[in-house]
């Protein structure tokens, strides 16, 4: 028999994650989150000052429209190993957390997020990207560049961090999204622990989707060693901390 977790009691069997959703659940009358506190909001956005940083191009155009990019989608875990183009990864991650207009002084993006405070930053490991060096870097969404914040070949860190699977190693390049968690909570309380993961969701579609129309090849990753995942791009694993990964590169 099937196990409700939905009754708002617990259970004496009950998991950590059963016991998170039952306690973080909306009821009316009874909703997470509370006052906001406009003095101590956590910064909207992430730099790091002094990084070499490497200017994007402007995305490319799509070789596909939304609907091709729909039905061509699929999961790609075997890569060839030529390089994708800095073109091709500036259109991804555009895609991905780009932003797409400016509002009443919020920088919307390509992507949704609950509340519009964007808690999930965009990585890239790049292992084969035309006109950019190996190594670790962070996406600097208003600049619209790269910072690089780790050099040199990490193509067997990030397999072994990806539960040691190769086609993080064999891909081009391999995205890593991480939730600076606090921009959330301070609106969403607990509730945020929802939010994100689903944050990140959209990206990772964005992404996926993009990388069809391209031509190119791409595999969402979720099963991953946490510490080494947050090692890869040297955050702490409290304050922010990695929640999702995909690789991508030119189909084998």
């Amino acid at each position: 028999m099937t196990r409700s977790v939905d009754d708002g009691h617990p259970r004496e069997d009950e998991g950590a994650g059963e016991r998170f959703f039952r306690e973080t659940r909306h009821a009316r009358g009874r909703l997470g989150g509370g006052w906001l506190d406009w003095e101590n909001q956590p910064p909207p956005f992430k730099t790091y000052p002094g990084a070499e940083q490497v200017a994007l191009p402007e995305p490319a155009p799509a070789k596909a429209d939304l609907w091709e990019a729909l039905a061509r989608r699929r999961s790609v875990r075997s890569f060839s190993s030529g390089p994708i183009s800095l073109s091709d990864l500036a259109t991804l991650l555009w895609a991905g957390a780009g932003v797409s207009t400016v509002q009443a002084g919020y920088a919307l993006r390509t992507a949704p997020s609950a509340g519009a405070l964007y808690p999930v930053e965009t990585y890239v490991v790049a292992h084969r990207v035309q006109g950019l060096d190996a190594g670790a870097y962070h996406y600097a969404v208003l600049e619209r560049s790269l910072e690089r914040i780790v050099a040199g070949d990490l193509s067997v860190p990030v397999a072994r961090a990806a539960l040691d699977q190769g086609m993080a190693r064999d891909a081009a390049a391999v995205f890593v999204w991480s939730a600076i968690w606090r921009r959330s909570i301070w609106k969403y309380g607990q509730r945020a622990f929802r939010y994100v993961p689903l944050d990140a969701g959209h990206i990772a579609e964005n992404v996926a989707l993009a990388t069809a129309a391209l031509g190119l090849g791409c595999c969402q990753i979720a099963a991953f060693y946490d510490d080494e995942a947050d090692a890869l791009i040297q955050v702490d694993g409290r304050e922010e901390s990695v929640v999702y990964m995909a690789v991508v590169g030119r189909p084998g």
